[in-house]
Order: C-alpha cells, then structure tokens, then sequence
C-alpha cells in the first residue's frame, strides 16, 4: 500500500502561482512514477502531468506546458506541482497519484494509488 497526502491548494488569482506538494508513505518503493491528474466541476478526471521517479522524465498535457513544472525529492517521497500564470480554467481538485508501471503515464486507469485531493480555485 502507498499512501498520497496533497497539500498546497487553495484561492488565487488569475495570472497567480501555486505549488501544490504530494508526500508520499508505505510501500513507496514500489512506485515507478507518479502523475498529477485534475477534476472540475461536471468534467471528467484529466491528465496533468506526470514524473518517472527512475530516470526523472516528465511528461506533460498540451494544456499546461509552459505554466506547470513537476517535480520529485525521492529523499522525501514527495512531489511536487509548480503552477504559474494560473487561469480560472485550471480551476478544479488535483489529484495524485502513483503507478507502478513504465507507461501510460496519461491514462489514470495505470494508476494503483490515489490522494484525498487537493482544490485548487482560479479567481478572473
């Protein structure tokens, strides 16, 4: 078992910065990656971005390039999730999560752990 605890989340305004964190406990070993989806109101789960924990690859949403930096500190088993120049579309709960998989890192059907999530509120 792996757990995830999100924190970081919160109300800001457009153009503004958050940087959400994902502490990860238990069997972390037996992750090979983690990823950062998002859920809006009345919207389906999407892919944000995700980070290899083998090799540090990254891999991002069109959506998002350019504004969101994921990162790992596999010392602390956290990752984290720099948002900047945030939009009031990017308003939604972020979630973590963790797969033990080397691919399909977009899909969140790979994933075997979740977190609680953390809301994230975009004022324009």
């Amino acid at each position: 078992q792996v757990q995830l605890v999100e924190s970081g989340g919160g109300l800001v305004q457009a153009g503004g910065s958050l940087r959400l964190s994902c502490a990860a406990s238990g069997r972390t070993f037996s992750s090979y990656a983690m990823g950062w989806f998002r859920q809006a109101p009345g919207k389906e789960r999407e892919f944000v971005t995700a980070i290899s924990w083998r090799d540090d690859r990254t891999y991002y949403q069109e959506f998002v390039k350019g504004r969101f930096t994921i990162s790992g500190d596999k010392a602390k088993n956290t990752v984290y999730l720099q948002m900047n120049s945030l939009k009031p579309e990017d308003t939604a709960v972020y979630y973590c999560a963790s797969t033990r998989w080397n691919r399909g890192f977009s899909e969140g059907r790979t994933y075997d752990y979740w977190g609680q999530g953390t809301q994230v509120t975009v004022s324009s």
